[in-house]
């Protein structure tokens, strides 16, 4: 078993949206040997799309609408790689992924450096302690001064920089790049379109062909910027990097297959294994170890016990960090996707749920590579695996053989947009109920129920508008259920302390009580104004961003 989870390596791609990361994703797959012709996000008519972005959604818009998984065998690895939407929009869904990964790649584009998004996300990695691999993307384009990149990084993100190869000209020009650790120069040919591997002749810097192909301008700007890299710049430390405060940068272009292998193979080899993970160990209250085994445990007999790391080699367990349903429009079926954390998965196996105590039983189980499967007969710590048949898992679910277990990685974020969905079409009652409770255990949005409300219209929230066009979306692809959206003009939603009274607070023209999904109470602010106004209105009333655990 240790030897199987040593060689998994786990990671998703984050960006800001056009840096190229679904690009990328395709050609780490095309260098893989996962797929024999890379798609481009920007396909022509009859040309391959992205397989990454299966959703019908995303291939019109050419953006990433849903984090996708994808895994596949590569040098001795097996590889889970899960590409996450870039919009911000969609950032919840990236940041549930981020709790399933062991390193990320960030991918920047080399024109324009850290761009808005890039800097939550990689936020999200440092507060996690995530290993961070940069991409300098667009190399073949006109980009900054690769010097003022790396000084941007650590000025900007706070970590230290370490290029790993160096640009070999820039734009039009951009002939390669030279590895500083092996002393390699790596030229790059273009292939049409990029579809396939590009070729490549490997030789030293002093050698006359690299003089020939280079520009001598640009000949000579990199041997002055590799020297006083040598001088000034930081050294790689491997302990570092582990720990995330170290990012090792490569430069290419994943449009044109330049520097994609030389990125997937150091990425590999200086990547950690999966790590053991924390999570809340429990005493099963008044029972005895017999007991403890038994078909079913009632949420209530668990008590908090220790935080402690779990063993990669111990009992199986894992957590569920994304839920989708429709992937393949010819079954109506819902896949829940699990992070193994610890121990040995084989099929038919029997686990605990831990959010309603009950004893389950995994029969249907699969390997996932975007819109494919492959059922799955047995995988290990590291893994993404794809559960299909089980309507009662939910994010942030913990699956487990140790019943002592339990798994608290799934953020929630405070919604910031709100909107009526309707139902225009009566005879279509049926398919936009089924389509809605589809979506919200998704976690695609939240939904709120008003106090007093004359109709039962749902109140949908989310990070970013788009969510909402989402969901209207799939609800007539996948559910034939036409919608009608309706802007609602709240602009937060803030939970209660436990223990407030609802009925004994005074609430501002404008606000109104609600409910979560959870049936937890809150108050809808039509401002920030109004929000404190409440607050000395209710004796300094300390409301909460998120509910109370």
């Amino acid at each position: 078993m240790f030897d199987e989870i040593q060689r998994r390596r786990t990671f998703a791609i984050i960006s800001h949206p056009d840096a190229g990361k679904t690009t990328l994703t395709e050609k780490l797959l095309l260098y893989g040997g996962a797929v024999q012709l890379a798609g481009s996000v920007t396909s022509r008519k009859n040309a391959r799309q992205a397989t990454s972005d299966w959703m019908e959604l995303e291939r019109q818009r050419g953006i990433s609408v849903s984090s996708t998984v994808l895994q596949f065998d590569y040098a001795g690895y097996r590889i889970n790689l899960l590409d996450t939407p870039g919009h911000k929009d969609f950032s919840e869904d990236t940041y549930r992924v981020l709790t399933a990964v062991d390193a990320v790649v960030m991918v920047i584009d080399a024109a324009k450096g850290i761009e808005p998004q890039t800097r939550k996300l990689f936020e999200v990695c440092r507060r996690r302690g995530v290993p961070i691999f940069t991409f300098m993307n667009k190399c073949d384009r006109p980009t900054r001064d690769p010097l003022a990149l790396l000084d941007e990084l650590e000025r900007v993100l706070g970590i230290g920089a370490f290029p790993v190869n160096w640009p070999l000209g820039t734009g039009p020009s951009f002939r390669g790049v030279y590895d500083r650790q092996k002393k390699e120069v790596h030229l790059f040919e273009r292939t049409p379109q990029g579809a396939y591997r590009a070729p490549v002749s490997v030789s030293g810097l002093a050698d006359a062909e690299i003089r020939e192909k280079l520009d001598a301008d640009d000949y000579a700007r990199a041997l002055e910027e590799l020297e006083m890299l040598d001088i000034a710049g930081v050294d790689y430390d491997e302990a570092k990097v582990h720990a995330g405060t170290q990012t090792p940068v490569f430069f290419g272009s994943a449009m044109n297959n330049f520097g994609v292998q030389l990125l997937l193979d150091a990425f590999l080899a200086r990547s950690l294994p999966p790590q053991p993970r924390k999570g809340m160990k429990y005493e099963v209250g008044g029972m005895s170890d017999e007991k403890a085994s038994a078909p079913t445990l009632h949420p209530s007999s668990f008590i908090p016990h220790t935080s402690a790391l779990v063993p990669l080699t111990g009992p199986f367990s894992g957590f569920i960090f994304k839920i989708q349903a429709n992937m393949d429009p010819r079954h109506r079926d819902r896949i829940g996707f699990l992070r193994i954390c610890s121990g040995k998965f084989t099929r038919d196996m029997f686990v605990t749920h831990q959010r309603t105590g009950k004893r389950v039983r995994l029969s249907s189980a699969h390997k996932v590579f975007a819109q494919e499967r492959e059922t799955v007969d047995e995988a290990y710590a590291g893994d993404v695996i794809g559960l299909v048949g089980h309507n009662e898992f939910g994010i942030g679910d913990t699956l487990t053989e140790d019943p002592a277990i339990r798994f608290d990685e799934i953020p929630r974020f405070p919604p910031e947009c709100f909107a009526y969905l309707q139902n225009p079409n009566p005879g279509k009652f049926k398919q936009f109920r089924q389509g809605v409770e589809q979506l919200l255990q998704e976690g695609v949005v939240q939904v709120f129920e008003l106090r007093d409300a004359v109709q039962k219209v749902p109140l949908l929230a989310a990070v970013g508008p788009l969510q909402f066009e989402v969901v209207q979306y799939r609800l007539e692809a996948e559910y034939g259920a036409p919608s009608r959206l309706e802007t609602a003009s709240w602009e937060c939603f803030k939970w209660l302390p436990p223990g407030t009274d609802p009925a004994g607070l005074k609430l501002p023209t404008g606000t109104r009580l609600a409910y979560d999904s959870a049936g937890l109470p809150g108050i809808l602010f039509p401002s920030a104004w109004t929000q404190r106004y409440f607050t000395e209105q209710n004796g300094g009333l300390a409301l909460l961003e998120l509910p109370a655990a």
